[in-house]
């Protein structure tokens, strides 16, 4: 699993991402054998411009948020017609469905999947965007899925926006999934079980994969970095009883917070006694390098992964949007 879209159509070659404190933005442009990141830019949203979550209004300040995409827009060197657009992850549902059984028609199997989710969605099921796909098999023909429930409401209030700024947003899918993009494109040989840890400013998410197939997935509003190694510690038990885990072959951490840096460090170091993993920085470069050969700070690069991640989804085999 390499992603799993909102929704999406033709590939853009400009992202943008969307959180409670920025906005932020790349261009990729094509070179001999891949792809390098032509420019980046972010700017700082007011408090409370935006604010995360699953069941209420997101955007508080459109005429904002608007204003901060038309300024990265205008330092990546022009406004793209359509843009590929990043979210937090706390502003959906996500979800592993286990089918004992597939149908073989893509609308039983829709049905399906609606049927499952109808009684544990937070809102009205007919007021979702839905998306899902394939995980792991299951012994028998089964198979797991991961689905992920949005309002629909909600993303649009993002769509407005990028259209408000003059670009339409061909492409919608989560910061998680894709750090999970840039980790599966960059070549490393991953067959085992690994994590990834996703701190952001107003919330954690873990991701657990064996090998390129989500098996665990949660997030937890709030500040990003407190309680994370609770919140590790309780995961890591779960996978251990529940998903027959043997120890992590690796561990990635992304989205340090520009304050509370020196806590999360903290964090980070009780987390990797607990694991007895040491956690690795993302390296969005491995897969995108910036054109202008700089050298950036850890900083640039937690923020330009997501990025890198979405616009690479296509050329990684990712999971389209139903």
């Amino acid at each position: 699993m390499r992603g799993l879209a909102l929704f999406g159509t033709q590939r853009p070659s400009v992202a943008v991402e969307i959180t409670s404190r920025r906005v932020a933005g790349i261009a990729l442009a094509e070179r001999p054998g891949g792809v390098a990141i032509a420019a980046h830019a972010e700017e700082a949203l007011p408090a409370g411009a935006v604010a995360p979550a699953l069941n209420a209004s997101n955007i508080t300040d459109p005429v904002a948020v608007v204003d901060r995409l038309r300024r990265v827009f205008s330092q990546l060197g022009r406004t793209p017609r359509r843009v590929a657009l990043v979210l937090p992850d706390s502003l959906a549902k996500v979800s592993l469905v286990r089918l004992e059984k597939v149908p073989a028609r893509a609308q039983d199997l829709e049905q399906l999947i609606h049927f499952h989710l109808r009684k544990a969605a937070p809102f009205r099921i007919e007021d979702a965007q839905i998306t899902y796909g394939p995980a792991s098999a299951i012994d028998g023909g089964g198979r797991e899925f991961v689905v992920v429930l949005a309002r629909r409401d909600v993303v649009r209030e993002f769509e407005r926006a990028c259209e408000e700024a003059g670009a339409h947003a061909g492409l919608v899918d989560l910061a998680t999934f894709d750090l999970i993009n840039v980790v599966l494109a960059g070549g490393r040989r991953l067959s085992g079980d690994w994590l990834l840890v996703h701190v952001a400013a107003d919330y954690s998410s873990l991701a657990i994969l064996r090998g390129a197939d989500l098996i665990f997935f949660r997030n937890r509003p709030g500040e990003g970095h407190a309680d994370l190694v609770d919140l590790v510690h309780q995961t890591a038990m779960y996978y251990e009883d529940r998903l027959a885990g043997r120890g992590f072959e690796r561990v990635f951490l992304s989205g340090v917070p520009a304050d509370g840096a020196g806590e999360l460090e903290e964090s980070r170091r009780r987390v990797e006694e607990r694991l007895r993993v040491r956690m690795e920085a993302i390296d969005p470069g491995s897969v995108a390098p910036f054109a202008d050969r700089i050298s950036p700070g850890s900083q640039v690069l937690d923020t330009v992964a997501p990025l890198v991640g979405i616009l690479l989804r296509d050329r990684t085999g990712a999971t389209r949007a139903r």
